[in-house]
């Protein structure tokens, strides 16, 4: 993971100097807010049981709420277009780096809250955890990507956020785009990370 962070910076910053240009240093933003649930889940996972214990609410909301900026750098696909000083290849190869250490710190993160549940709850309970967390994350997506919210939002204009939100649970059918983009990259979401797993639980299993 540190090999492939340090790609994404390395491409950011070759870019910068051959364009003079500070436009993709954003991705290097949002790694930094993708970086924090992964720190969050982390830090779970390394405390001790009764410390653990006394966090895992106040902590497991926190990473909830910062979560979302992970997968959420899928989306800056949005931004790649051809444009002058740098080949669109380049583009597209510094975009999809970003995008895929935000999907692997994601799964990461969400790999060590599910286990932390798992151990006090039980397996299928973890993986309601999973699917309700990565819909919730889906959801989180697009209010960021097409209503321009982030996670201090919810300390800093609250009250539109909730009406906004509220709006679209009381009328779904007025916002048939809130809840395509929810349902699809939740879907997405959910398929990624269960391949993922698998593909973990066959790479330990003893072949003959």
């Amino acid at each position: 993971m540190g090999a492939s962070l340090a790609l994404s910076v390395v491409l950011v910053v070759f870019r910068v100097f051959l364009t003079h240009q500070i436009y993709f240093v954003f991705l290097l933003w949002n790694l930094f807010l993708a970086l924090i649930p992964f720190g969050l889940s982390t830090m779970l996972g390394l405390a001790a049981g009764p410390v653990r214990a006394r966090v895992l609410l106040p902590v497991g909301a926190v990473w909830l709420l910062f979560f979302p900026n992970a997968p959420y750098i899928l989306t800056d696909l949005f931004h790649l277009e051809p444009r002058s000083g740098v080949p669109y290849w380049y583009d597209l190869a510094l975009i999809l780096t970003c995008a895929w250490n935000g999907l692997m710190l994601a799964y990461a993160s969400l790999l060590d809250m599910q286990n932390l549940v798992q151990r006090r709850l039980g397996a299928a309970a973890s993986w309601v955890f999973v699917v309700v967390a990565l819909l919730l994350s889906s959801f989180g997506i697009y209010l960021g990507r097409f209503l321009r919210f982030n996670s201090w939002d919810i300390v800093t204009n609250p009250l539109t956020l909730f009406y906004d939100i509220l709006n679209r649970v009381i009328h779904p059918a007025a916002h048939p785009r809130t809840w395509g983009v929810t349902l699809l990259f939740g879907v997405f979401l959910v398929i990624g990370y269960s391949t993922v797993r698998l593909l973990g639980r066959l790479r330990l299993e003893p072949t003959e």
